[in-house]
């Protein structure tokens, strides 16, 4: 509540605030038997302790004075006049510049999913919907792209929900809940009618009911939370997920579109590389097309021509990047006008901003490749709304409304008078210091002013003897006095009727002026859409001449044809040493699926990342870190590198990694590009082994899926698939031996690697000399019996079989000397020294191996047995053990 220049909780809210802010809590007493709990904040920080009640989960309502107190009579009234919560924040030192605030809401009807999000900054609001087969997943990474602030449930929704149960174990996405009735077709289609000003919301393009509840859901919390009308929001964008290429969270994580896994910085990240931006807006639009690449031919294309016209022609680039950097953020300048926040200066940043846009339009005219022509058409350059501006507003606005100041003297005569006044009477006032000065003979005498008393004279009382009969003396201090007279008594009511009244009349004509813009919201908002596009293509044009980028061939035909690619994050870091680019050809015939082999650190994980990098790039309409590239569009790029525990989830790192193997393997098309780094390694060789050699069949089988697919594997058996699978081809990482050390020319070749130089690598790392030679006598020994021919046995069975089968896991013998024996379908016997064969059991996690022992004892009559029946029977059990 606000309360003079403080912001006051009360009771409960005190005692739970004064905890979460630290704050002092204190009380008050208001006629019951106890004081009432109270804390409070200074009026001008109170942002900061919003914010951090904000991000500890907590909803704010901020009560305000609704009339002037000097006015009101008895208690001023007071209401709710905002409801900050954190899909809601407009405070611009709360949002970050460059990435959007959105909430959004969720509606489940009976299978289907209505998803809306909207930014009540920008104005945004965007629908969709999902239906059928993997609906809970599709909406579960939807909602992870969009990463929204807030997420909207009706208070009814069921507690076990599918995707609300996987979205609370995200810290960074909040579940609230709103009235269900807002969901309900009827109310939801009333509130998007009232908002958007139609007669029916099929003008919207929202027919289905989920989408009309969720939207209509989100409409109505806005209102409740903002408490103004949202001229700010012109339409509903309804769109298909399968416009843009799907990127499960797995993906964006793995492929650190946005952020880095281990530090969550920008900063190494694809975005970090691209954002050349100059404008709040144009960072955010190119975050959200690098987390949306496109699947639409023509529309990449338009891009990519907008991106070539502006990279060819340096002036042009240079004079737009130049004229962007003067544009303020237009779109959070606008949403200040909507919820009258805004102060004279963020009017005068609109109006700089707006001087640049008929250059800037100049020059787009002469451009007319791609989708440039429509950004020119777009952007309305509001020389009107310039005008404005400019003829009301000073040049430097203070930040205050209430200190006056704000208005040109030549804007309203009554603003011209009263501020003469205000300048006249001060000279009078100086002009009456020097007169009584000569007057009375007193050189020190002066005029002072304070709020008590207004203007007084002030004179020592050394002087008192020189004061004329008419001073009237008003107050006694300890060495002066003060006096006032009639004169000074009227050019005091002119020079502060004038100051109160000019303050008044300014802020009316402020409040009268932003009245008008309002009016003029939408075009303020398309123009900062288009300025944000071309924003972003010049970033996109600048960072291809920076780093050597050329434009990518776009089609249909699935072929990936990278020649001379690199890594655009890891070439930009990797200042120390030289990037050393590689070749890829991809496609659904003979190069359908990589089998690269290498020792870990040569670059394996890196080749395979700017694979799907390029493509990415490629379709969000960029230029790509190649040579040349030719990359048939990808429906989906999935990926399965590194794994970690999930403790939190309760999932161990192989988990994770069956879990997400098992993401690729239900959704993948022949369409989609998958890269899996590793697979099997978190369980036992064979285990993992059959894993991995089951996936690559699965996945080049006649009839099955098909996909364009990187598989890096230290199962250097795997290499044995080539030529017995159509598409499979072998890859490694180039490596120079040099006695026990190695070097990675980080060169990826044809063939297959024949060791893992793990040994080597440890080396490298530091593991002490002692284990590293223990290791080598270790692997001697393991090397004597040799996989390899076993595997190409069963390479060519399985090639020859005409029916998929599982593989299962192939036999194993440990000797007791260390060494291992593999087996191809009968034990074989190893000669040893003087030790037995043991062959082990495989342990599983779901049913016990079959024992005699165990299934003889189920068959005993316990309770029928006398004590010398169970002696003699225990003693038969003890001698057919030893037997065995």
């Amino acid at each position: 509540y606000r309360l003079g220049d403080f912001y006051e909780m009360f009771f409960d809210d005190a005692i739970l605030a004064s905890r979460e802010l630290e704050i002092t809590l204190t009380g008050k007493a208001c006629g019951l038997e106890e004081r009432a709990p109270l804390c409070g904040v200074p009026y001008h920080s109170v942002d900061g302790y919003i914010a951090r009640l904000i991000d500890k989960g907590f909803k704010v309502a901020i009560c305000e004075q609704i009339e002037d107190p000097a006015k009101a009579k008895g208690l001023v009234k007071r209401d709710v006049v905002r409801v900050v919560t954190p899909g809601t924040v407009i405070e611009p030192h709360l949002l970050d510049d460059k990435s959007n605030n959105y909430l959004m809401t969720l509606l489940e009807d009976d299978g289907v999913y209505g998803v809306a999000y909207a930014d009540i900054t920008t104005g945004e609001l965007k629908v969709t919907s999902f239906a059928g087969l993997q609906s809970v997943q599709k909406v579960t990474d939807e909602i992870l792209k969009v990463s929204p602030k807030e997420l909207i449930v009706a208070d009814n929704a069921v507690e076990d929900h599918l995707v609300l149960e996987t979205i609370k174990k995200y810290d960074d996405v909040m579940i609230s809940t709103f009235n269900s009735a807002a969901f309900k077709v009827k109310n939801a289609a009333d509130t998007l009618q009232r908002v958007f000003h139609v007669y029916a919301v099929e003008g919207l393009g929202l027919e289905e009911e989920p989408l009309i509840g969720a939207a209509g859901a989100l409409m109505g919390y806005i209102e409740e939370t903002q408490k103004v009308d949202l001229v700010h929001f012109t339409k509903a964008e309804v769109y298909a997920s399968d416009r843009y290429m799907v990127l499960d969270k797995f993906t964006r994580r793995n492929l650190e579109l946005t952020q880095t896994m281990r530090s969550k910085d920008k900063k190494g990240s694809l975005l970090w590389v691209l954002d050349k931006t100059t404008t709040a807006m144009g960072a955010r639009l190119l975050r959200k097309w690098v987390e949306e690449p496109l699947l639409d031919l023509e529309t990449i294309q338009n891009r990519q021509d907008a991106v070539e016209a502006l990279y060819s022609d340096l002036v042009t680039r240079d004079r737009l990047r130049e004229l962007l950097k003067d544009i303020y953020d237009l779109e959070r300048l606008a949403s200040k006008l909507v919820y009258n926040n805004a102060n004279a200066r963020d009017l005068t940043a609109l109006k700089q901003s707006l001087a640049v846009l008929p250059e800037v339009k100049d020059i787009l005219g002469d451009l007319d490749s791609g989708v440039l022509p429509t950004i020119a058409g777009d952007m309305d350059v509001l020389e009107d709304i310039h005008f404005m501006i400019n003829q009301a507003i000073v040049d430097e606005p203070p930040i205050s409304l209430k200190d006056g100041g704000i208005i040109r003297s030549e804007f309203h005569p009554e603003v011209a008078d009263l501020r003469d006044a205000v300048t006249n009477g001060k000279h009078w006032i100086m002009g009456m210091e020097s007169k009584e000065r000569d007057r009375t003979g007193v050189k020190s005498l002066k005029i002072g002013f304070n709020k008590v008393f207004g203007y007084y004279i002030d004179v020592t009382k050394a002087n008192s003897h020189l004061v004329p009969e008419e001073y009237i003396r008003k107050q006694t201090l300890a060495n002066s006095e003060r006096y006032i007279t009639p004169e000074l008594k009227e050019i005091e009511q002119k020079v502060l009727g004038a100051e109160e009244k000019i303050t008044a009349l300014e802020y009316d004509l402020f409040q009268e002026l932003k009245g008008r813009l309002l009016e003029h919201v939408n075009r303020i908002l398309a123009t900062a859409k288009a300025v944000a596009s071309l924003d972003a293509l010049c970033s996109f044009a600048e960072i291809s001449v920076r780093y050597d980028y050329v434009k990518p061939t776009v089609s249909a035909d699935g072929l990936v044809d990278i020649q001379e690619g690199r890594h655009p994050v890891v070439e930009r870091i990797g200042d120390s040493e030289i990037f050393v680019p590689n070749n890829t050809v991809l496609d659904q015939g003979d190069n359908q699926f990589y089998i690269i082999t290498g020792p870990n650190m040569a670059g394996k994980s890196t080749y395979l990342r700017q694979v799907a990098l390029i493509t990415l790039l490629a379709q969000i309409g960029c230029f790509v870190p190649a040579q040349s590239a030719s990359v048939g569009i990808v429906d989906r790029i999935f990926t399965r590198v590194g794994a970690s525990d999930d403790l939190s989830q309760g999932q161990s790192t192989f988990m994770v990694e069956m879990s997400e193997l098992a993401n690729i393997l239900h959704n993948a098309t022949e369409k989609s590009l998958i890269i899996l780094d590793e697979i099997g390694r978190g369980t036992s060789t064979y285990d993992g082994l059959s894993i991995a050699w089951a996936v690559v069949e699965y996945l080049t089988e006649e009839g099955g899926i098909g996909a364009k697919t990187m598989f890096a594997t230290h199962y250097h058996e795997l290499t044995e698939l080539e030529g017995r699978f159509t598409g499979v081809k072998n890859y490694c990482i180039s490596v120079k031996e040099a006695g026990d050390d190695i070097v990675f020319l980080r060169k990826i070749i044809r063939g297959g690697a024949n060791q893992s130089y793990g040994i080597q690598v440890a080396k490298l790392a530091g593991v002490p000399y002692g284990v590293i030679e223990k290791a080598k006598g270790i692997l001697e020994k393991l090397e004597e019996h040799d996989i390899n021919n076993n595997i190409a046995k069963l390479g060519r069975e399985r090639a020859q079989e005409k029916e998929t089968v599982h593989v299962e896991s192939i036999p194993v013998q440990k000797v007791a000397d260390g060494s291992v024996a593999y087996i191809q379908e009968e034990p074989v016997k190893v000669p040893v020294k003087t030790e037995e064969v043991v062959e082990p059991v495989q342990l599983s996690l779901f049913e016990a191996q079959p024992n005699a022992l165990i299934e003889e004892l189920k068959t005993i009559d316990v309770m029928g047995m006398t004590p010398m029946d169970a002696m003699n029977y225990l003693y038969k059990l003890v001698n057919q053990a030893k037997d065995q």
